[in-house]
Order: C-alpha cells, then structure tokens, then sequence
C-alpha cells in the first residue's frame, strides 16, 4: 500500500497557517505540537500530512485547474453553472470575493503550515538520523512547492517559515525575489538530502529530481536561462529519466511513475472520497455523470499540426471512441472535450474518485525549459536537439511518420521561440500550464481577449484575508 493511502489515516494538522479561519480567533481544542511530536511514527504521519494540500479533490476544493487551464485559450467553462467562479475564470471577470481564489490561498498556506511543523518539531525528535533528514527535506520540498504556486498566481505573498501563532502572522506580503529565493534554499537543501526514489510502498515521496526540477521551473519564471540550464544538466546527469515511447503511459492507470515522471501528486489507491475528482468535473455532461467543465477551444484543436497523434490523445472529437462509447459532438458546446486525466465508469471506482495522477512535472516538459532556455540565450542548435527528442516521440506514433512533425529548422531565435512554444502548447495540453505559460511570454493579450494588462497577469488576494490582515495590499486593478 502506497504512503499516499496511509495519508488520511491518523495525520495531524495543527494551526499557525495563514488562512482566514485562524486570523481571527485563538486555537481552541489543538492538540500541543510539543507534547505530540515524540516518536518517528509521529515525524511520518505529520509529512504524510503535508502532502495532503496537493490533491484535485472534493474535499480539498483545489480549482487551480481553473486557473491553469479554464482562463487560458485551451479551454472554456462549460458545466452547469454551479460554480460561479469558473466562469469568472473564463472571462475573466474575477474578483477578491470569488471562492476559488479564496480556497486555493487557504489550501496552500494548510500545505505550508504542515510542512513549518515537521520543519520545527521533527529535529527535536530522537529517531533514525538517516530517516529524520530524509523527512525534514520532504517538508522543505512541500513548502517550496506550495510557495511557488501562490507566487504564480499572487504574486508577493506573506513568506511563513516556521510555527507563529495566530496574532503574528498578520504580516506584509513578501517580495516575489524574496519569495523566490526561499524556493530555491528549500529545493537545494532537499535535493541534497532526497533519494532518487522510493521503494513501491512510498511511491509518490518527493525526490531529488522533483526538487531540482522545482528549482529549474522557478530559474524559468525568473527568466534566469544559465540559472535553468545549471539545474536541469543537474536532472539529466541523475540517469533516471527519459521520454515514455507512448505518450498516452503518462495517463493511463497501470503506468504511472514512470521514467518520465519527475513530480506526481497521487491519486491512485487512496480511500474513497479523496480520489482524482477532475474524473469527473472534466467528463462530458453526456457520459456517465460528468460535469462538463473545460470544454476544448477550436483554437486547441487547430493548433496540433496535421498527423500529430497527441491531438487524438488530448481531445475527443466527433466520432471518436470515448471510454467505450461513441463521442458526438454535442457531447460538448465547442464540439471537443478533454481526454488526459479521465478514465472509463468501469475503471474508476467512482465518477469524482479517480486514480489517474496528475503529473505536475514531466521529463517532456524539462526538455521544453532546456529548448526555451538555450533558445533565449540564442544557442539555436543547442535548442533544437531536446526540442527534435520529443517531436520524434510524437512523430513514432504518427500514422504517417514519414511525413508528420518535421524537425523544426528555423535559424533564427524568434522563430524557434515560436515553435518552442507551439509545442509547450501540445505537449503540455490542459495539464495546467498554458495560462502561466502566456503570461509569462507577455503574450497573453494575444489569446485571450478579456486580458488587461497591469491587472490579470496576477490574481486578487482573497477579500477575506484582506480584512483580517490590516498589512496586506491587493495586486493592481482589484
């Protein structure tokens, strides 16, 4: 049995986040970390903890896929209606009181408050040195993870390092570099502690890769390309990693964890209730109990060039096969739904409990970074090499190989910036990039016609916080 399974068995969560159902009032009722924290039992059920904040379920309301995926040009809301703040997302029409935002703020700051207490009360424990370590950069890991996602979205945001109680964490908003440099520490500190991987018990446990490509990913944001180019020869002298020949193993049920996986959040063989719940808000409202929400933009489906087999891979068209029955295109208002992360009625145990991971960074899309980074500093055959590796993988299961996705032979560093980006598009399609992806090439008024510049590049601070926290400023337009 997997630790992810183990997770929502007896874990601890203990206050001193950030979130606004603490702000205002003292504990009441919470166990005493210190009297707690004794054994090395209690060290791996408070990490198991910290891992809880990454999952796409119900309980956890984690619409960070609204954002990734819904706001950008892949996708438009769809669905019934019943959550207002998706829609805002398509429209952009989102404000400080929309409760996505607000979840999401909070679920973060839970992640990263977990990860502050095994960071202050595991090395006070008596306990294998080896193990203890191994935990402590588990947790630095998790926090750095959690940090970066609030920065994609906000900004500056209040930078928490260790155990406050309630009255002290009424604090400014860090810088971003600040932000940013405390990632960077925390994935260094890890990746010198974490092991390649895990035994099958502990599949899922951060490892060395995930937190050098944590590192890299936040070197890309900053735009630092040597920075990037460091941490990513880092990865790939690791050994472990490479492309699956079949695209579609890194989104089937029996082939996940695989070599070209570098961070999977874990759905697979968790208690029910807690699955994969995108089974079923990305489903078709026509099959089986699903939602219907992120329905397939045209503008995706014309992006894919002609015999690309990813697009049969990522969309369901018009008469395709879809989970053992036939897609029409009124199965969707654009006519096309979303493939990756969904599974048949007869695989999954329920609709919203799915057991397809999500795979938060791929091997593909470190060679993308690699190809984006040599590119912007004008190395353009260095660029193309991992840019070809993965169009030859598309190309392989092509029906037409012969003829489809050519080697990219632009000489010039604006074009193969295009095409690098054109193929972030494709590959990386609705696994919640494309509207970070935008933003940060500045080319997101060029998608998205809502798009104001100086305010949606950023998302607004929860209203609630704002008013429990008199320090914070809202991001510019709200």
């Amino acid at each position: 049995m997997r630790f992810w399974k183990q997770l929502f068995g007896p874990c601890l969560f203990f206050v001193c986040s950030a979130c606004a159902d603490i702000l205002d009032k003292e504990p009441i009722g919470i166990l005493d970390t210190s009297s707690y924290f004794k054994t090395a039992q209690d060290a791996e059920q408070a990490v198991n903890a910290a891992y809880n904040a990454l999952l796409f379920n119900n309980e956890n309301n984690n619409f960070y896929w609204g954002l990734g995926v819904i706001a950008s040009d892949e996708a438009v809301v769809g669905g019934d209606g019943s959550r207002p703040g998706l829609t805002e997302f398509d429209f952009l029409t989102h404000t400080p009181r929309t409760q996505e935002l607000n979840d999401l703020w909070k679920l973060n700051y839970n992640g990263i408050t977990q990860c502050n207490t095994v960071l202050d009360k595991v090395p006070l424990i008596e306990m294998d040195a080896a193990v203890k370590s191994r935990i402590v950069a588990e947790a630095q890991f998790l926090r750095a993870y959690y940090y970066f996602i609030l920065t994609q979205v906000f900004g500056d945001v209040p930078l928490i390092t260790r155990l406050l109680p309630p009255a002290e964490l009424k604090i400014p908003r860090t810088p971003l570099r600040e932000v940013q440099a405390q990632i960077l520490m925390d994935c260094e500190n890890a990746a010198l502690v974490l092991p390649l991987s895990y035994p099958a018990t502990s599949l899922g446990r951060a490892t060395k890769g995930a937190a050098l490509a944590l590192a890299a990913k936040t070197k890309i944001y900053q735009k630092d390309w040597a920075g990037a180019l460091d941490y990513i020869q880092k990865i790939k002298a690791l050994g472990i990693y490479k492309l699956m020949p079949d695209f579609r193993d890194n989104f089937r049920k029996n082939t996940q964890n695989n070599s070209e996986s570098v961070w999977e959040i874990q759905h697979s063989n968790l208690q029910l209730g807690v699955g994969n719940s995108l089974n079923q808000w990305w489903a078709s409202k026509k099959y089986g109990g699903g939602y219907g929400f992120a329905e397939v933009t045209k503008e995706l489906v014309d992006a894919f060039e002609t015999g690309d087999p990813r697009l049969k891979f990522t969309v369901a068209r018009n008469r395709d096969d879809y989970f053992g029955v036939t897609y029409f295109a009124s199965f969707s208002s654009t006519q096309y739904s979303p493939l990756k992360y969904l599974q048949s009625d007869q695989e999954a145990t329920q609709k919203a409990d799915g057991d397809i991971n999500y795979t938060a960074i791929r091997y593909a899309e470190v060679l993308l970074w690699e190809a984006e980074a040599q590119a912007e500093l004008n190395n353009i055959p260095a660029a193309k090499i991992p840019l070809e590796e993965l169009r030859a993988r598309a190309r392989a299961q092509s029906t037409t190989p012969a003829t489809a996705l050519p080697p990219v032979s632009a000489t010039d560093k604006a074009a193969l910036l295009t095409a690098i980006r054109h193929e972030r598009q494709v590959e990386l399609a609705f696994e919640m990039h494309r509207f970070f992806d935008i933003v940060r090439w500045g080319l997101a008024p060029q998608y998205l016609s809502n798009f104001k510049v100086g305010k949606h590049e950023l998302w607004p601070l929860p209203q609630t916080e704002l008013d429990l926290n008199p320090f914070l400023v809202q991001n510019p337009g709200y």
